[in-house]
């Protein structure tokens, strides 16, 4: 789905018509799928270094754009709804709001989604990655617990900060071409509301999503098919994930697609939650499958298949918003495992085997520690130049946010609006060039220091 909202943007630019079928309508937009897709596939079949480093360059950017958009198209819904540019309190926020962006009925004047299902809906798309622990792919080189603390900030400006702003930004599009937002797609909306940054927003945005979830990918299929690379099968899903890319139909209907893959790995999450934080407080044993030679587990699986039929029963039969629906699946997945797991042998004696178990990972923890002392630690850059290339990497996203804060706060009248947007506009593509050409070359001068070392 990220890779054809990337594409949405490249599509912008060659004058192609937006995708909004199932299915693409245009030899031209296929082709584009497929050139912004294959660059994801390579990133990721490099590996976790060359994925981090690209989330490293970019996540501070997209940051500060995702607010500066927002503020450069707010005081446009403000004068359409309130017929003022400016705000004089929060509840002036609210009623735009309301009346303009999560107003909870579609273009057809029917009944939608509003800032609730909205809500869920976003606690549901990172119940993949949280209640599911998908980014436990990503985290088993974390030296420390408290690393697990940048998946909650990833959310909160990704999935929270950044869905506000995109929300204000639609609406506020919508406003501005007169048109309604189910006739708009990202590169329509990113273009209007950022100028030619808005482009490189919604590419950025997609390959930063993509990149993680395809390495992630790659490591599953690699667990599968044990005898061939980690790049190799990063390429192959990778080719059939850009095939799949080139039909809309994966952003036209991103809400359902990732609120239901919630419900598919939301009961693994359970799963781990209940065997790992639960059963030590309630005399089970962790590990236990392991320790009677369970190599196909029963209460997992079974556990697993029933939490499916209720998740998906209680969608079949609407006794609530299915933008809610992990919440009562993920607590019944734990109640179910963990009377499964007694019942199969949790609640036996396994002293012996816990002994064993704490021994060995005693063992690996030394033999990790004689490895860590061949490795060199990273040197840090301390080179004035290398100083110099973060300062103006940082002052130039300062910049973007202090144009973006004249849009929003001093803007007076409509006149004065148009004038703001327009500098705005200007000053942001030009310091998001800056910013990408200092903070990678300063990446850069660090990764040579390290190689050299």
């Amino acid at each position: 789905a990220m890779i054809t909202v990337s594409s949405t943007a490249v599509r912008f630019l060659f004058d192609i018509p937006a995708q909004l079928d199932w299915y693409p309508n245009s030899f031209w937009f296929v082709a584009i799928v497929l050139a912004v897709g294959s660059i994801v596939v390579f990133v990721a079949m490099y590996g976790f270094s060359t994925v981090a480093d690209f989330s490293k360059l970019c996540a501070p950017w997209l940051f500060v754009i995702f607010i500066a958009g927002s503020f450069a198209l707010f005081p446009e819904l403000s004068n359409h709804v309130l017929g003022s540019t400016s705000l004089t309190s929060f509840s002036d926020f609210m009623t735009i709001g309301d009346s303009s962006i999560w107003t909870g009925t579609n273009a057809d004047g029917e009944k939608g989604i509003g800032l609730l299902e909205v809500i869920g809906f976003a606690w549901a798309a990172n119940s993949i990655t949280h209640f599911g622990l998908i980014d436990m792919a990503i985290f088993r080189f974390a030296k420390r617990k408290s690393y697990g603390l940048f998946s909650g900030v990833g959310m909160f400006f990704g999935h929270y900060l950044a869905w506000i702003s995109a929300g204000i930004m639609g609406a506020g599009v919508a406003v501005l071409l007169k048109t309604t937002i189910s006739s708009l797609d990202p590169g329509d909306v990113a273009y209007h509301a950022l100028g030619w940054t808005g482009f490189v927003i919604v590419i950025i945005a997609g390959w930063t999503t993509a990149n993680a979830n395809l390495y992630r990918a790659g490591l599953a299929a690699q667990s599968i098919f044990v005898n061939q690379s980690r790049e190799r099968t990063t390429a192959i899903v990778g080719v059939v994930t850009v095939i799949i890319a080139c039909f809309p139909f994966v952003f036209s209907q991103m809400l359902p697609l990732l609120t239901y893959a919630g419900l598919l790995v939301v009961p693994v999450g359970g799963i781990v939650f209940a065997e790992h934080v639960l059963f030590p407080k309630i005399g089970l044993t962790r590990y236990w499958a392991k320790y009677k030679n369970i190599t196909r587990s029963v209460p997992a699986i079974a556990s697993w298949a029933l939490a499916l039929v209720f998740g998906f029963g209680l969608n079949a039969i609407d006794v609530m918003s299915f933008y809610y629906l992990f919440i009562p699946t993920w607590i019944f997945t734990i109640v179910i495992y963990t009377l499964l797991a007694k019942k199969y042998g949790a609640g036996e004696d396994y002293t012996q085997e816990i002994e064993a178990e704490e021994q060995e990972q005693r063992d690996i923890k030394e033999y990790q520690a004689a490895e860590a002392k061949d490795i060199p630690k990273p040197v840090i850059d301390s080179s004035v130049f290398t100083k110099v290339l973060n300062a103006v990497s940082t002052v130039s996203l300062v910049i973007i946010f202090i144009f973006a804060s004249q849009v929003m706060f001093f803007s007076e009248t409509m006149s004065m609006y148009s004038a703001n947007k327009s500098q705005f506009e200007i000053a942001c593509f030009i310091c998001t060039v800056i910013y990408f050409v200092t903070a990678y070359w300063s990446l850069k001068r660090h990764k040579v220091l390290n190689t050299a070392s």
